[in-house]
């Protein structure tokens, strides 16, 4: 993975706006009604094509795939970085209740369960917001039927995976570019389902964890960047009620985080990269977890790389953090400049002063310019683009600063 040796260089989350045709072949598709799957094979391959033109244009260093291979059949949609694993594991079953119909938990003293995603402990704060179609609180369509785990986890996506990487490839090369990634659920946000089979929680996220490790040597052994997507590290603390001790969610959380490390254990650290966020949806998110709370289980996480929040309001007071806590050696960061959750374009000189912040702390040349989540289903595609730009002029006026 390339550092900013010579220069601040830059990249992004993941998710990026789709084509209007290729959501509408999406959506055919998951309706199931028979439509001509080499159609959409060659609608898929062009819209990868453009879609790495358009972040080479815009200005990004290390463009991704736009998630474009993960259906997504609505322009708003938060959810297709993850669903997209319902298809490749074998075990599940379409059989579940929705996401937000599952029934509310609680936990007890010294156990740890998750609760419903209805349940969330901002969504019950603001729960007149939540309810208010008007509020501008958006989630995007909720899917009737949820996965549960029924039989032993496998990995079924072979075909599905080797269909992106050809693509993303063909467009890189295309483009001329020499260095992509392409995204990945880690095994505790895959592992976010019912599980009818396995004795133990702990269980069914290590077999998440071998079964989604094909997935991961697959991109990897295909010359591309890993990048391991796994909310569930943060976003986890808003769904467990009462709220936990810090001390007990962490230890909560390092499961999680082992069971990434045993996934990833023998591939190349230099070509994996790890996401953290506390969930995208446009919510107040004052029930989240402090960064500081959490960076250190982030930190555990054996990769070159690690992304996160750091541009939105909730978060972005917490580049201070990096005060205190050393980045180690050989470490990236990936800091969002340009958020996901506002309309508002930031302007090119704030997004230069959040990168010469982070990088007058842990170094120049550890810093790439990110977003703090993918762009994709979350804002208007105008200006998902207009913020990616907004990133590279930023980037540019932080290296006249950082460089002289």
């Amino acid at each position: 993975m390339k550092q900013s040796t010579e220069r601040i260089l830059t990249s992004h989350a993941g998710s990026l706006p789709r084509p209007d045709d290729l959501i509408e072949l999406n959506r055919a598709r998951l309706a199931g009604d028979g439509s001509d799957e080499a159609a959409f094979q060659e609608q898929l391959h062009a819209a990868v094509q453009d879609v790495v033109n358009r972040q080479r244009s815009a200005g990004i260093d290390i463009p991704g795939d736009g998630e474009y291979g993960k259906a997504m059949g609505h322009r708003v949609n938060y959810g297709a970085w993850w669903s997209y694993s319902f298809q490749r594991l074998g075990g599940l079953e379409l059989t579940g209740p929705g996401l937000y119909e599952m029934p509310a938990h609680r936990s007890e003293p010294g156990q740890i369960v998750l609760t419903s995603f209805g349940d969330r402990r901002d969504r019950t704060r603001f729960a007149d917001a939540y309810a208010d179609p008007d509020s501008g609180i958006t989630t995007g369509p909720r899917p009737r039927n949820f996965p549960v785990c029924t039989g032993p986890v496998t990995y079924i996506g072979h075909e599905a995976i080797q269909s992106d990487i050809a693509n993303f490839k063909a467009a890189l090369a295309s483009a001329g570019v020499e260095q992509g990634f392409m995204s990945a659920v880690a095994p505790g946000s895959a592992a976010r389902v019912s599980n009818a089979y396995y004795a133990t929680e702990e269980e069914f996220i290590y077999a998440c964890a071998d079964a989604l490790r094909e997935e991961y040597r697959a991109i990897i052994d295909a010359g591309l960047i890993l990048q391991l997507d796994d909310p569930s590290i943060a976003e986890n603390w808003d769904q467990i009620n009462p709220e936990p001790s810090v001390e007990d969610y962490q230890k909560f959380s390092m499961i999680r985080v082992e069971a990434i490390n045993h996934a990833i254990a023998g591939l190349p650290k230099d070509r994996i990269r790890f996401h953290l966020c506390w969930g995208s949806w446009h919510g107040p998110h004052t029930t989240d977890i402090a960064m500081r709370d959490i960076v250190d289980v982030m930190l555990a996480i054996d990769c070159h790389a690690y992304s996160f929040e750091a541009g939105n309001v909730r978060h972005e007071h917490e580049w201070t953090v990096w005060q205190d806590v050393k980045l180690p050696d050989g470490k990236l960061i990936l800091p969002g400049v340009v958020s996901h959750a506002t309309n508002v374009v930031e302007h090119p000189d704030l997004v230069a002063q959040r990168i010469v912040r982070f990088a007058n702390l842990v170094g120049r040349e550890n810093v790439i310019a990110s977003t703090d989540c993918g762009l994709g289903g979350r804002v208007h595609p105008q200006i998902a683009w207009a913020k990616l730009e907004s990133l590279a002029q930023g980037a540019e006026l932080a290296i006249q600063q950082l460089w002289g």
